[in-house]
């Protein structure tokens, strides 16, 4: 009798140890804004969970915090969107890994009214709008953040070969939806990854001005984060990116925005590239 307590209570003791083990799968994925204030993450991480079991904690910031959380530690997964801050992380030693998941393009953004009439001088390319706008001193509200998005109107001024400044150029410093909502106020125009924009759409009076030429793409990719810098939960992390970059998590990503947008706001083009350690 003595005996069988004792396995009745061994039995309970792992039941209880497999339980909480399965409760407490989390993981905190660095990510950019875009990913957020687009609705992706709402729509994908509800499924992974049901699938896995694992919660994912999202910490929403400009790709270049995202960056150094992920080199502090304080976080477990990295889905950010400038590839030569993650090409320098991952050779720095803190990224074993960076693989590209999907893609969508920036488009400037500017008020119904139209008054520089960006839109009607077509310009060729981004460096060719930026060109018309600081001329114009039109209000330019900048991410101001060293996010992605940062990080690529800077290169298009850095090609336009201009350094902006004076009181039309506003330094916001501020994720994407909070810098949408500042040009939407002032009238003013910005650079904005489409899917954030058309995820706002309604509640702006802000129109696309103008979206041509090369320099509007728009690349997203994970970097698998060395485990030997920090203690992280790697099993779900990488449980996590390989479900993105699989058939089911391309699909959903390659679905996401068409019903309501009659377009999808990130396209999958789950790739592996040559950046390992």
């Amino acid at each position: 009798m003595k005996r069988l307590l004792i396995i009745t209570l061994c039995i309970i003791i792992v039941f209880s140890i497999t339980a909480c083990s399965k409760k407490d799968r989390t993981m905190i994925l660095a990510t950019t804004t875009s990913t957020q204030d687009s609705g992706l993450l709402d729509y994908l991480l509800p499924i992974f969970e049901k699938e896995t079991g694992i919660k994912v904690n999202v910490l929403a910031k400009g790709t270049g915090e995202a960056l150094e959380v992920a080199k502090r530690g304080d976080a477990d997964g990295l889905l950010v969107h400038a590839k030569a801050q993650e090409i320098k992380f991952v050779e720095e030693g803190f990224g074993t890994e960076r693989l590209e998941v999907m893609y969508n393009d920036f488009v400037f953004v500017g008020p119904e009214e139209d008054p520089i009439k960006l839109k009607e001088k077509t310009p060729s390319d981004a460096v060719e709008a930026l060109k018309l706008l600081s001329s114009s001193e039109a209000t330019f509200i900048s991410r101001g953040d060293k996010s992605g998005t940062h990080s690529k109107e800077l290169s298009i001024w850095k090609s336009a070969g201009i350094e902006p400044s004076g009181s039309w150029y506003v330094s916001a410093g501020k994720g994407m939806g909070a810098v949408l909502q500042m040009a939407d106020e002032k009238k003013a125009y910005t650079l904005t990854d489409r899917a954030t924009y058309l995820a706002m759409k309604d509640t702006l009076d802000l129109d696309i001005v103008t979206e041509k030429g090369k320099d509007f793409l728009n690349q997203y990719a994970f970097i698998r984060l060395d485990s030997s810098k920090n203690k992280i939960k790697e099993e779900e992390a990488n449980e996590f990116i390989e479900w993105m970059l699989s058939a089911k998590g391309q699909e959903l990503i390659g679905e996401f925005g068409k019903e309501k947008y009659g377009q999808a706001l990130f396209i999958p083009n789950a790739i592996r590239t040559n950046t390992k350690k």
